[in-house]
């Protein structure tokens, strides 16, 4: 066996996603996951998170302490995936740590930029003693890429057939695909918000964390002119590499385009809105970039959202809409297994980024290790 923990809080801040993976079955799928474990994030702790995605007071003590906050957390779910497979620490080979993404500015400022995932490494090393490696995409920002996507070498790598056009959608707090062609290509960027927005609104609006199974967005009905102005945001016309968060599609900016085009819109209507949002920007950069595309399959926390699956179908008709758990991965585990899969890399000194997803001037050995001793 060799086994590999890796661990994921993504964009939306519904909590962390651990997984057990054993990458040694020559006979068997390239991935097999041994355990999967899921902690929402403490009430304190994700609030503190969402409000670090903004320039605030003593914000340099207060990430640290969010870091170290986040490191415990995550140790919380390494314990309880060893405890679930009776696996002791010294089996695991390493762990691979996302940490969470404050603030992700690739190429700006100084024509480097900066990409800034929180979480104390060391210590995280420290409560677990197993190597960590965490950090990923500050080397390929270095490198000139967007430091992100980072799952669509582990997308072509399980989900890639010859001869077929396929995409792996992620719908996490943003929206990102991977474009796996007939020919072997790989392709993949952020194409726009998803739950981010969607779980905000809902959050402000109903006390609810999120809209579970799009339900409450099903009562609303899409306001045709907001959607067009929403969908004028530059992003959505950039050409891939192109890569976004918290930095752009947040609650202010929601708010400014409301305050334009739709101040008294009720609430419902703009959930409904927010949901339709996400299904036409991935439909038009599905279109844009890989029209031969016949199967669409979907992962992360939205492709538990039935009304945002059910838009995708009825938007993209000709494709097949389905989720990862129908090609051995469940939708929840996916972004987990990636950053597993990204720590064996680096282990093996192999590159984890794709150039031609991040723009990166080469392939490179992606983290930073904490050692266990």
């Amino acid at each position: 066996m060799a086994l590999y923990l890796g661990l994921m809080s993504g964009t939306s801040l519904d909590g962390i996603d651990g997984v057990l993976v054993d990458f040694a079955s020559p006979d068997g799928p390239p991935v097999s996951v041994q355990a999967h474990h899921h902690q929402p994030l403490d009430n304190a702790l994700r609030a503190e998170l969402a409000a670090l995605n903004a320039p605030g007071n003593n914000e340099l003590q207060r990430a640290e302490l969010a870091g170290n906050a986040l490191a415990r957390s995550y140790a919380d779910v390494v314990h309880a995936l060893l405890k679930s497979r009776s696996t002791d620490a010294s089996q695991v080979r390493a762990l691979g740590a996302h940490g969470q993404t404050v603030r992700h500015r690739p190429g700006e400022f100084d024509g480097v930029g900066y990409t800034v995932q929180l979480l104390n490494g060391a210590l995280l090393a420290e409560l677990t003693a197993i190597d960590v490696v965490c950090d990923f995409r500050r080397r390929d920002v270095a490198a000139g890429g967007q430091g992100a996507p980072l799952a669509p070498g582990l997308h072509a790598a399980l989900f890639t057939a010859a001869g077929h056009a396929r995409a792996v959608l992620n719908l996490g707090g943003i929206a990102n695909l991977t474009l796996l062609g007939r020919d072997g290509t790989v392709l993949g960027f952020d194409c726009g918000p998803a739950n981010a927005l969607l779980d905000g609104w809902c959050q402000r609006h109903t006390g609810r964390p999120y809209d579970a199974d799009g339900r409450w967005s099903h009562e609303g009905h899409v306001l045709g002119p907001l959607l067009a102005a929403l969908l004028l945001e530059p992003f959505f016309a950039l050409p891939p590499p192109k890569s976004t968060g918290r930095d752009l599609f947040n609650m202010a900016w929601l708010d400014s385009r409301l305050a334009e085009h739709a101040p008294a819109a009720a609430a419902v209507d703009v959930q409904a809105t927010l949901l339709a949002l996400t299904v036409r920007s991935v439909a038009q950069a599905l279109r844009r970039h890989a029209a031969a595309t016949s199967l669409l399959m979907v992962c992360g926390g939205g492709a538990f959202n039935g009304q945002l699956m059910r838009g995708l179908s009825a938007e993209l008709p000709t494709l097949r809409v389905t989720t990862t758990a129908e090609f051995g991965v469940p939708a929840d585990q996916v972004e987990g297994v990636a950053f597993a899969w990204l720590a064996q890399r680096f282990v093996e000194r192999l590159a984890g980024n794709i150039v031609a997803v991040t723009g990166a001037h080469g392939p490179r050995v992606l983290g930073a290790l904490h050692p266990a001793k």
